[in-house]
Order: C-alpha cells, then structure tokens, then sequence
C-alpha cells in the first residue's frame, strides 16, 4: 500500500506541474528563459506532499522530460532543455519542493498562511533562483550580475504564485489535508 500511494501522489503531481505548462509562457525581453506558471505547481508539490514526495513528484517530472514528453510550458521537452539557459531553473524544482516542504511539515501543527508564504519564497524562489540564475550566466556567457538583473523580470510574478500556493496549501490543510492522509498511509 505504501508504494501504491508514493506512487499515485507523485505521478498526480508531476501531471499538475505538466499541466500548469499548458500555460502559455511570457517571453522576457532579453532573456531566453519564460515565465511560466510551473513553478507554482513546484510549490504546490511541497506544500501539499511534504518534503520526501514533493521532491520525488519534480524528480518523476524531471524523468519525464528527459524522456522528451513535452510537459515544459511551450511545449518543450527532451534533454537539450536539461542543458540550456533554463536548465539550473528546472534542475532546482525537486529541491525546491523538498525544501518548502520540510518546513511545511515542521510547522504543520501551527500551520499560518504567513509561514507558508516564506516557505515558497524560500524554496520556491530563492533556492530556484540560487540555481538558476548561475547556469544562465553560465550557458549565455554572462556575468553573475547581469544574469542576477535580468531575473528580476521574474519576481513579481513569482510573488503571485507563492501567495497562491499559501493560500491553496492551508486552505487544503483544514478541509483535506493531504500530508496528514499521506503520514497515516505511508506508516500502514
């Protein structure tokens, strides 16, 4: 049973992630890497999954696109998008959830909308961010800095997705929460 739902929980959540990137994405002038709304699914993954599943569902996302499914946002898959300019963005997504997530699970009993809003800002857009933007100025031959600046495109919007992402995780903790069922699952 415990695998059955590792399994179900991952494969569902790497589906929202793929699903969010039917979302077309926003062109950023002078940057090759889009917004995306991805990166909310990242969030979500986290907070609804915790830290162990969170990870795996992006790491089950991560497989499908070196598969060459085309789940990213405009269609886009296969391992050239593991090597170029969005690369460091993508490769963060698992730790970006198990890092929301395991805060997520240390807080779950005082759960507050505030707390799981820094949480997406840490992981979600911090740790992204901590990795993304090195291998754009890696793959483009920037400087850090100027790589850094053009990331600021970036922010407002995923400011949105971390705002929706708290809202969405602790309104699902008091009517359906999905960590809670997942503990007593994955100890049957």
């Amino acid at each position: 049973m415990k695998k059955t739902y590792t399994l179900v929980y991952a494969a569902m959540f790497a589906a929202v992630v793929a699903a969010l990137g039917l979302v077309p994405p926003i062109p950023v002038p002078g940057s090759p890497v889009p917004i995306t709304a991805q990166t909310l699914g990242v969030m979500l993954a986290g907070g609804l999954l915790g830290a162990r599943l969170g990870g795996l569902s992006l790491l089950v996302f991560i497989g499908l696109i070196i598969s060459g499914a085309p789940v990213l946002s405009g269609m886009r898959g296969g391992i050239d998008e593991l090597v170029g300019p969005s690369a460091g963005y993508i490769l963060s997504w698992p730790i970006a959830a198990l890092v929301i997530g395991y805060l997520v699970e240390k807080s779950w009993a005082n759960l507050k909308f505030w707390k799981v809003l820094l949480f997406n800002i840490l992981g979600g857009i911090i740790v992204v961010y901590a990795a993304g933007i090195p291998v754009t100025a890696f793959v483009l031959d920037l400087s850090l800095p100027a790589a850094a600046l053009s990331a600021i495109a970036y922010i407002p919007g995923d400011m949105v997705k971390a705002i929706i992402a708290a809202f969405v995780v602790v309104k699902m903790k008091k009517r359906n929460p999905v960590l809670t069922t997942n503990k007593k699952n994955l100890a049957a």
